[in-house]
């Protein structure tokens, strides 16, 4: 798997032009309401495979998001893992594994592909070795973050979060 997909971003617009496909610049579609059906990229890593599903399906609209990596993510994650319950050693791991991802500033972290047919979006979701590396990282770190404790917090429950009428 390519460690930028800008390159293969360019040559699936350009294999979609020519194929008669209309490129839509959507956003990411992996929390639409609708039914989502996963292409299988372990086993069928090609776009042109699902792109030639989604001629047969006539679908000519094929939504093309190519999400932009940005140290913001990183920033977010190292501020988390200050609060993190972990032994020091862990820390420093992490730290130094997403001081490392830095690198990628501006790479394309992922390519989605989409189209709908039958009430159902049928998605090819193609991901960076990296950035699967990063949300990993993410994923632990949240998982030692302490639990909230609002069981105390009596406004809870109160109407408005807390606030309530003079009148």
């Amino acid at each position: 798997m390519p460690q930028n997909l800008d390159a293969l971003g360019t040559e699936i617009q350009k294999y979609m032009e020519t194929h008669n496909f209309v490129v839509f610049h959507g956003a990411s579609r992996l929390l639409d309401p609708f039914q989502l059906v996963f292409w299988d990229m372990d086993r069928f890593p090609e776009y042109k495979l699902f792109l030639k599903a989604a001629a047969v399906a006539e679908a000519r609209i094929v939504v093309l998001h190519q999400r932009q990596f940005s140290t913001g993510l990183i920033d977010h994650a190292l501020e988390q893992l200050r609060d993190a319950e972990l032994d020091p050693a862990e820390r420093r791991r992490f730290d130094l594994r997403l001081k490392k991802l830095r690198v990628y500033s501006g790479f394309t972290a992922s390519l989605e592909l989409s189209f709908d047919h039958q009430s159902r979006i049928y998605l090819f979701d193609l991901r960076a070795e990296w950035f699967t590396e990063l949300q990993e990282i993410l994923d632990e770190i949240e998982s030692a973050l302490p639990e909230d404790d609002d069981d105390d917090d009596e406004d809870d429950d109160a109407p408005l979060g807390g606030y309530f009428s003079q009148n």
